[in-house]
């Protein structure tokens, strides 16, 4: 049996189309705390994103000491040092676009498997994203547009809709940028028997 630690649609579907079955609970932990801790001890993207799907598993792992547990987590770093979180409202998102236009950040996504309230398998991937040099104008018009669909995504996007038109390049697999390292996932899944082999 795999849950999803997690409330994540995408994630929780990205693992349902590719034949894996997962039943879903969030862990309701206070991430933002964490990452202001962890932040505030220098730790870089790559170590926040492991520890905040580690948390998620472990806590949903020790209610479901049985089952084996996926937790998962992305941070956007820029280039610049900074760590970017989901916007708060549509002024602020239009503020973090115009930040990132015409400069490449990173998505690192982690994932972390916990069975019997430990870590058992943990996999990060890194996709490298160009965004092209965006006017106020599109910014604006792009906001309007889809504040619904990704208003709690990290940079302001969905990569499979207009998101695309963000980006002059990106390096890496596109699962990662919707927020799940899946190929690994699938591979250990199948080492556990929860596919066919």
């Amino acid at each position: 049996m795999l849950i999803l630690a997690s409330q994540s649609k995408s994630r929780l579907d990205m693992l349902t189309r590719a034949g894996l079955v997962a039943d879903a609970k969030p862990s309701l932990f206070d991430e933002d705390s964490v990452k202001a801790a962890m932040r505030a001890q220098g730790a870089n993207a790559r170590m926040i994103a492991d520890t905040l799907a580690e948390q998620k598993a472990l806590k949903i792992s020790k209610k479901h000491p049985d089952a084996l547990v996926l937790g998962a987590d992305q941070i956007l770093a820029l280039d610049d040092g900074i760590m970017l979180d989901k916007a708060v409202d549509r002024k602020e998102a239009e503020k973090q676009l115009k930040h990132m236009s015409g400069k490449i950040h990173r998505l690192i996504s982690a994932a972390v498997i916990c069975e019997g309230g430990k870590a058992v398998w943990r996999h990060i991937d890194i996709a490298k994203m160009d965004m092209r040099t965006l006017s106020d104008a599109f910014i604006e018009a792009y906001i309007n547009q889809n504040w619904e669909s990704v208003r709690y995504n990290v940079g302001c996007y969905a990569i499979e809709e207009q998101g695309a038109q963000l980006f002059r390049n990106i390096e890496g697999s596109l699962f990662t940028v919707m927020g799940l390292p899946l190929l690994p996932v699938l591979d250990y899944a199948r080492t556990r028997g929860l596919l066919k082999t």
